[in-house]
């Protein structure tokens, strides 16, 4: 992975190398800790941070549901980002902030009297395509065995670094012989990617697992249906998606902060749409491009700019 200069760590900017925890911390142990993932894009003249806003809002809620009081609000989480973008030089890059119990004298279950005993931290680096060659060719991927973590079991609108076990173990199936996985939830019906929500094309109709499959509510899967309904005039329909349907689908892809819009080509060795990303994928791509970096009059909105 790719490396920034600097951190921001609970309120100051360190150098990368002295942004440092004890082996013996709370979240190093049990996951108890929050991440975001953000991205940002050179529009050619300042830097794109893509909505901002909505992942720092997120962030906040995740801290709430493992417990954590937040003392930061969204202005201040906002201009801390803005610090690492400039700071790191930032043009196409990640942004990773992480919330994280930090006491290293308590390694207990109970976290009710310790809710004001964590750090956050925020890092950032430049990065490209998370799945490298397959952004343009398209990915194969596989339906592994492991099922995704119900949503009866944990609230998972929140990025808690723990559930991604889950995601670590589904993706090791992959191998080197695979681009990604594919997980089913508790039922049998499709769920999402290790780290990617998923979405079909048929018949002219787009469609993409419902909340009820047990799926991260992404905010890249919120950006692409808006864009397919209101640029391109799709229809999107969220529903319970049998894993067949994949295999009988026009066109299928994953999309990600990290992966943004990737196509899936191949499924479990079955070709999809003869093996090639289909047009509206293609489509979405090109749009979902021209979005991020303000290209779009209407989605501005969705832009922090930075000056680099």
């Amino acid at each position: 992975m790719p490396r920034g200069d600097y951190i921001w760590f609970d309120g100051k900017i360190l150098p990368w190398n002295e942004a440092k925890v004890h082996v013996m911390i709370h979240a190093l142990h049990y996951g108890s800790a929050v991440i975001e993932g953000i991205r940002c894009y050179f529009d050619g003249s300042k830097t794109c941070v893509f909505r901002l806003d909505d992942h720092l809002r997120r962030f906040i809620r995740s801290m709430e549901i493992i417990g954590m009081k937040p003392r930061y609000s969204v202005d201040v989480l906002r201009d801390a980002v803005i610090q690492v973008v400039k700071y790191n030089r930032l043009r196409d890059g990640y942004i990773r902030p992480i919330a994280f119990y930090n006491m290293d004298d308590y390694l207990g279950i109970d976290l009710s009297n310790y809710s004001d005993k964590y750090s956050i931290a925020i890092g950032g680096w430049d990065w490209g395509k998370y799945l490298g060659e397959a952004y343009r060719k398209g990915s194969r991927v596989k339906i592994c065995r492991w099922r995704r973590i119900s949503r009866l079991s944990v609230p998972l609108e929140a990025k808690v670094s723990g559930y991604y076990a889950n995601n670590i173990i589904a993706r090791l199936e992959a191998g080197g012989e695979y681009d990604e996985v594919i997980m089913l939830d508790e039922h049998g019906y499709v769920a999402e990617g290790s780290g990617e929500n998923i979405f079909i094309v048929k018949d002219g109709v787009i469609y993409t697992p419902s909340i009820e499959s047990s799926i991260l509510p992404g905010i890249t899967r919120d950006t692409v249906i808006k864009l397919a309904r209101d640029i391109l005039g799709i229809q999107v329909i969220e529903k319970q998606m049998q894993p067949n349907e994949l295999y009988r689908a026009d066109e299928v892809f994953i999309v990600g902060t990290a992966a943004e819009v990737t196509p899936v080509i191949e499924i479990d060795g079955i070709q999809i749409g003869g093996g090639r990303p289909g047009r509206v994928t293609r489509k979405l791509q090109e749009i979902y491009e021209n979005v991020v970096r303000g290209r779009y009059n209407e989605y501005k909105h969705w832009i922090t700019y930075v000056n680099v």
